[in-house]
Parts: C-alpha cells; sequence; structure tokens
C-alpha cells in the first residue's frame, strides 16, 4: 500500500504562539516529530504541511519534504487534504493511506504508526483510526488541553471533548481515555471530509472528529501501548522536556 504520513503545523497557535519550532533538547519540536515519524518503515513517504515559511525552510534544511498550504484552514484535517493533493501531482502518485501525525506530538514513537494502520489494513470497512492513551493524572483529566474520548463497546468513538468525561466518578471498567493524534484516512474519506460542512460540537469543541460523529460516521479507536504527551503549553513543554530527558538518560 502507498501510505502518506503529514504532519501540520503553524506558528499561529492561540495557547502556544510559534510551537512548532519551540525547542526541546535544543531542536525544533517539528524536527522531532519528523524525525520520529520518518522512521516508521510503513510509510512511503513523511511530509510536513504547513502555511508558514520558518517551518517549511526548517523542514527543507534538515533534508525533510514539506508542503505549503493556505493560511484559512482551521482544521488540521482541511490542511492535510490540500497537502495530499499537491504531493500526489508532484510525485505522480496515488495513496491508499494518509496518516496525520500533528505536530506537537514530540514523543511519537514510530511503531504507534503501525498500531493506528493495523485496523485499516485488516478491516476496509474502517475508514478513520485514532489512536487511545491511558490518562493517567487527575490533572490530565481535568486538563482542557487534554482531548477526552468515550468509546462503545466496539471500540468506536462516542464522543469527544476537552470537558472530563464520561464522569469524574469513573472506574476503570470504563472504557474511554485521552485522544492521541495519529489519525489515518483512507485517502477518498479524508477528501471527503473536507466537503463536510462544519458541525456545531466540532466547533465549540475544536475537535476535528467531531465532524465525523456529528455526521452519523465512525471513528474506531484503537488503544496504544506507549506513552506520548502533546505540547499545548509552554508548561507541556517544560513536562515532556523532561521525561524526554530521561528516555535518553
Amino acid at each position: 500500500m502507498n501510505i502518506l504520513a503529514l504532519i501540520p503545523a503553524r506558528m499561529g497557535s492561540s495557547r502556544f504562539p510559534g510551537k512548532p519550532m519551540a525547542k526541546i533538547l535544543g531542536i525544533p519540536m517539528i524536527e522531532h516529530v519528523y524525525n520520529n515519524v520518518k522512521k516508521s518503515p510503513y510509510l512511503t513517504i513523511t511530509a510536513v504541511a504547513t502555511c508558514d515559511k520558518e517551518i517549511y525552510d526548517h523542514v527543507k534544511m534538515i533534508g525533510g519534504l514539506a508542503v505549503m498550504t493556505s493560511n484559512i484552514h482551521e482544521r488540521a484535517s482541511d490542511r492535510c487534504s490540500e497537502a495530499l493533493l499537491k504531493i500526489e501531482k508532484e510525485y505522480d502518485l496515488i495513496f491508499d493511506i494518509v496518516v496525520m501525525v500533528q505536530g506537537d506530538e514530540p514523543m511519537i514513537h514510530s511503531e504507534m504508526i503501525e498500531e493506528a494502520i493495523k485496523p485499516m489494513i485488516d478491516d476496509s470497512s474502517i475508514k478513520v483510526v485514532n489512536l487511545l492513551g491511558e490518562i493517567k493524572s487527575n490533572s490530565e483529566f481535568e486538563d482542557r488541553n487534554c482531548i477526552k474520548v468515550v468509546c462503545d463497546l466496539n471500540s468506536d468513538a462516542m464522543f469527544f471533548s476537552r470537558e472530563p468525561i464520561p464522569t469524574r466518578f469513573k472506574t476503570k471498567k470504563i472504557p474511554f481515555g485521552k485522544q492521541v493524534c495519529i489519525i489515518p484516512f483512507r485517502r477518498d474519506y479524508l477528501i471527503e471530509y473536507t466537503k463536510l460542512k462544519p458541525t456545531p460540537l466540532e466547533i465549540i469543541e475544536s475537535i476535528d472528529m467531531l465532524r465525523i460523529l456529528e455526521h452519523g460516521m465512525k471513528v474506531k479507536m484503537v488503544l496504544t501501548k506507549h506513552d506520548s504527551y502533546a505540547v499545548d503549553t509552554p508548561e507541556d513543554l517544560k513536562k515532556v522536556q523532561k521525561l524526554m530527558e530521561n528516555l535518553e538518560n
């Protein structure tokens, strides 16, 4: 299969302006993400999708592939759809699966790509997958930057929220966790996503996957065995740097 990994990144984050170029262990975060994703043997091409020349130039400088996209996109999925079509045209290639990896996941392990795409390879009816991580503390559960998700008995997402769900009186028997933004789409489904009308819950929660649920479709959740922490704020950056320092030692 032809599998494309796209890393959407922009400098204009409302919670942490300039986030992709913030340094962790002396290296810009976007470089950590790109290098970790590229290690996956399942990927045909890995590229960064950005509307910012600073990010574009850095990725090119380290020998990576970057694609300039429009600066009007509200959702990472929409940015990736534009980048997909540009790369297909440039390489004269049609992809089967597009893996979206958010540019604020510097702790991503390349094996997480395999975890995410394997269900799609095994079952052609699955159109989109999200990895599901374990929420390990009350502070993480209460954190609005941590996207919580509850699942049904078939491991399909029922709802995503920045609020603490399903309930503060939770038990380990409840199928829930945090969204880890390694998200493979079937190629045509990603393009279909961009044609769907944005939805009320998607807008108020600012979560791409809610557009899919609100239009009555499914998001398959797959539990990852790897720990990962997204960087949404300068405080997150300090926490992730300490964790990555410990991994190196």
